[in-house]
């Protein structure tokens, strides 16, 4: 439930409303519900309510680094049953994620027992496993109970947590975030912290600092499984200027030699929340898809490290190809978004780049700083009153023990005596007698000299901006000492790398050759079988279809699709279906309506020409390298309007042109009066008066024209009597031409 949303109270009265309007209104609050208190982290801490709530509970547990471990299942009951009235299993959830190295990058809880591991394994129950907070949990802590931040009422107004924590460590861009709300979502990488105080450093020096000053010391993000950012950096700047982008992560890996000459690939760093078995898997069924020919073989030998062993078919092999193969085809290259959508100080959900995540931090350090600072101050001003009343004790020592004897009511007479206030009053009646002694007398007035010194230094940083910023940059500086790049947990895991050349690596050389048959019916249905079959083969159907095309093709070839409505559509020989079912309907394969029909199917070949031509006679030549689309929608070539029709896509062979139309006229003219284009309408290859074309075919005119009778070949070679130029009407074709 909301924080801001009251229940009614007991009796209240219950008003018809329209249902739309509450659907609305109740919906609307679960949506600012979700995303002000479950799923958008916080810009000052970095946390959602459930991480901060467990940290709160811990801390109230007593459980610091220096403490010993407590149940898991305490810490979670204990935060279900007063600050998070949600399930346990997601209370323990978020919990185990603050304690897996692999997944945070700077732990806010140490675990003890069995919390999952890289390979996706869930952790133990929690009633077998123990925790407590860490060192960077307990400077996210630091100064909570010297009035540092606001508190509220619990779900029940039974207890008070804080609002924000105090966030000595920039743990937003440290650890990052992730989160999923009504409407927006977040995506946040961890980063170096260390980097990150250097660049808050950059900007308390020059709060007008630009984001290009900023990336000098945080270069990208820093992924607790390590690995190598590939992103270009001028994709890294635009990302953090924006708050949106992404980043490409690689596996780390290395070349390692082995007897003779052989080889292995290892891989001893996988891309941030890639489970290492499910990786594995992944690679080892594109192997048995044969999707993966260089890889012969794929081994888990790690340990508490990750060590992955990839064999290569052949020594011949380049590694980098093998790898580029690999980053193409798994997890091992992934990309992780950015979209640093959070809420800001005033609980408003916006997106910020990186420096207004820094500036809130800083600005949120800088509130912390004034209000410990104003509880300091409170609490020396308190004692210094008390210390000035004891002072007077000393110097008037017999007067208050005879008071304090005599009087029956000595605390007023005291107040009457030495204008004592009633705080001081009170203490001096609390005083013990060993209190009395001389050398108690001194160590007061040393203490009363030190505090009014530091009352002084306090209310000087209180006045002075300069000084505040100084002191917060200190305290920066001092978060960086502990946990920057000079200690172990600090050091950069992941590398920043160039962004890698474009590799061209042709898919079909690691597909495995081999003769595949395809067949295409006459109701749109293809697959194919393997070996090539002979033509006389005869093919099973459903009922009521029919063989259209059978081609003779092999596993790495490209098919190209031309169908009557002008568009040419480029297939995978390797991803037709296999077997000696029905196949798939083709229209599943590329967007072909049901009132357009397959002209053709061939297997492309490159650096080829074809004449393609529609029925009312319009024609034009086109390289085979304006065929290929490799998208589902296809690739409009000859544009055609309703009730023509594309009828022909033939390669060219010769230097000549034979063209017969519905009306039995025939025509023959070169070749060379057919223009090339890429996609257009075509030029008017044969003119008619009524009907369209019906055939069209390339020749060399030395050979002669040749068609078919029967089983018997004719050739023509006089063609004199129907030669002429394109869009001519021709002549009434040689006895025997075929209808």
């Amino acid at each position: 439930m909301p924080d801001d949303i009251n229940t009614l109270p007991e009796g209240g009265a219950v008003k018809p409303t329209n249902l739309s309007a509450a659907l609305s209104e109740r919906y609307l609050a679960y949506a600012m519900s979700t995303i002000t208190a479950r799923s958008l982290p916080d810009v000052r801490d970095g946390l959602k309510p459930v991480h901060r709530r467990l940290l709160w509970a811990m801390h109230q547990l007593r459980l610091d680094p220096s403490a010993g471990f407590k149940k898991c299942a305490r810490i979670v009951g204990d935060v279900m049953g007063k600050y998070h009235p949600h399930g346990d299993s997601s209370i323990y959830e978020a919990m185990v994620r603050m304690a897996q190295e692999f997944a945070a990058r700077y732990t806010l809880v140490e675990g003890q027992g069995n919390f999952g591991n890289i390979d996706g394994d869930n952790a133990a129950a929690m009633r077998y496993t123990e925790a407590r907070l860490t060192e960077i949990a307990k400077a996210m802590l630091e100064g909570i109970d010297e009035d540092a931040v606001d508190f509220r009422a619990t779900y029940d107004g039974e207890e008070q947590e804080p609002i924000v924590l105090p966030a000595a460590f920039p743990n937003l861009l440290a650890n990052g975030a992730a989160g999923i709300a009504v409407g927006m979502a977040t995506s946040i990488p961890p980063h170096n912290a260390g980097e990150l105080c250097a660049a808050a450093l950059e900007l308390i020096r020059n709060p007008a600092a630009e984001v290009t000053d900023l990336l000098r010391h945080v270069p990208g993000p820093d992924f607790p499984t390590g690995g190598l950012l590939v992103e270009s950096p001028e994709a890294v700047r635009e990302a953090y200027v924006t708050g949106r982008g992404g980043f490409r992560i690689r596996a780390r890996w290395e070349r390692e030699a082995l007897k003779n000459g052989a080889w292995q690939v290892v891989v001893t760093e996988i891309p941030y929340q890639v489970a290492k078995s499910r990786l594995i898997e992944q690679i080892a069924q594109l192997m048995e898809e044969k999707k993966l020919p260089l890889l012969a073989d794929v081994r888990d030998e790690s340990t508490d490290v990750v060590r992955i062993v990839l064999e290569p078919k052949s020594r011949t092999v380049e590694p980098a190809v093998l790898m580029e193969t690999l980053f193409r085809a798994t997890p091992l290259e992934s990309r992780f978004s950015l979209n640093m959508n959070v809420l800001d100080a005033s609980r408003t959900p916006r997106v910020m780049g990186l420096k207004e995540v820094l500036r809130s931090w800083l600005d949120h350090r800088h509130e912390v700083m004034v209000r410990r600072s104003n509880h300091r101050l409170a609490a020396i001003a308190r004692r210094l009153e008390i210390l000035e009343g004891y002072l007077i004790v000393y110097l008037n020592l017999d007067e208050v023990i005879r008071i304090i004897r005599e009087e029956d009511h000595p605390k007023p007479a005291l107040i009457a005596a030495f204008s004592l206030t009633d705080t001081q009053a009170e203490a001096i009646l609390n005083m013990r007698l060993r209190a009395l002694r001389k050398l108690e007398e001194m160590e007061i007035r040393k203490e009363h000299k030190k505090l009014t010194a530091e009352q002084k230094s306090l209310q000087a940083l209180l006045g002075s901006e300069t000084r505040r910023w100084n002191r917060i940059a200190e305290e920066v500086e001092a978060t960086r000492a502990r946990f920057g790049e000079e200690t172990e947990i600090g050091r950069r895991r992941t590398t920043i790398d160039a962004a890698p050349a474009a590799v061209v690596i042709d898919e079909r050389a690691f597909l495995e050759r081999e003769p595949i048959t395809v067949i295409l019916s006459e109701k749109g249905w293809i697959r194919a079988v393997k070996g090539h079959q002979p033509p006389e083969t005869e093919h099973k159907f459903k009922e009521g279809d029919k063989l259209r095309i059978a081609l003779h093709a092999e596993t790495t070839d490209r098919l190209c699709l031309f169908a009557t409505n002008g568009k040419c559509f480029t297939l995978k020989a390797d991803t037709i279906p296999r077997g000696r079912g029905d196949g798939q309907p083709l229209r599943l394969m590329v967007d072909l309506t049901n009132e357009d029909e397959v002209v053709t199917l061939f297997v492309w070949k490159d650096s080829k020409k074809f004449l393609v031509a529609a029925t009312d006679g319009r024609g034009f030549i086109v390289k085979s390298d304006d065929l290929v689309a490799e998208k589902r929608t296809g690739k409009q070539v000859l544009l055609v309007d309703s009730p023509t029709e594309a009828a022909r896509l033939i390669p060219v062979d010769g230097d000549s042109v034979a063209i017969i139309g519905e009306n039995r006229k025939l025509l023959v003219f070169p070749l060379e009066q057919v223009p090339e284009m890429v996609r257009g309408r075509g030029v008017a290859l044969q003119g008619y008066k009524d009907g369209g074309m019906a055939d069209v075919k390339t020749f060399t005119a030395t050979e002669g024209l040749s068609w078919k009778i029967g089983d018997r070949v004719r050739l023509e070679t006089d063609l004199t009597t129907w030669r002429g130029n394109r869009a001519g009407a021709g002549k009434q074709p040689p006895n025997g031409f075929p209808r």
